[in-house]
């Protein structure tokens, strides 16, 4: 196995597809299965979680650092946009919005907030809606605040202005 230098290290701020956003806090060698295995150690302080991910598969699975400025960008136009429902069965649809925010692409993710977002004069959603809106609006947050360095309330807060304002 040749040692190629990875793109990502300690400290940083990565988004892992069925997570969302954590933090490399160090990188270890771990004997598995006899074999000598080096691992990013990632720790997803909200979730109280931590993941070991061996560095050679990192991109592979779907690893990547923090979006860019252009694409939250890119992500709060989307939300600005109009919703799509399509008309397919609910099922249907809650399993496409389930694999945008396992995609861990963020404008996948904002497309599935846009799209459940409810105005309060709209009807009301039902659990398995709020729960894919929670789920998804909670990674976009997270995200959005690691990008700008800010807290998550304030990125939650610039997200909702975005969905209100939308109707007006």
């Amino acid at each position: 196995m040749s040692k190629k230098k990875s793109e990502f290290s300690p400290e940083q701020f990565v988004v892992y597809p069925a997570h969302g956003v954590g933090k490399i806090v160090t990188v270890e060698t771990q004997e598995v299965a006899g074999f000598e295995l080096e691992l990013f150690v990632i720790s997803f302080e909200k979730d109280k979680m931590t993941l070991r991910v061996p560095t050679h598969k990192a991109t592979e699975v779907g690893m990547r650092a923090l979006a860019t400025p252009d694409v939250v960008s890119h992500a709060m136009k989307t939300l600005r946009g109009k919703a799509k429902v399509k008309k397919a069965m609910w099922s249907r649809r809650a399993q496409e919005y389930e694999q945008k925010i396992n995609s861990g692409d963020l404008i996948a993710i904002a497309e599935v907030v846009r799209d459940l977002h409810r105005q309060d004069d709209q009807r009301e959603q039902s659990y398995s809606e709020r729960q894919l809106y929670e789920a998804a609006l909670e990674r976009l947050t997270r995200e959005f605040a690691a990008v700008a360095g800010s807290e998550e309330s304030v990125a939650g807060e610039e997200i909702t202005s975005v969905l209100v304002g939308r109707a007006a």
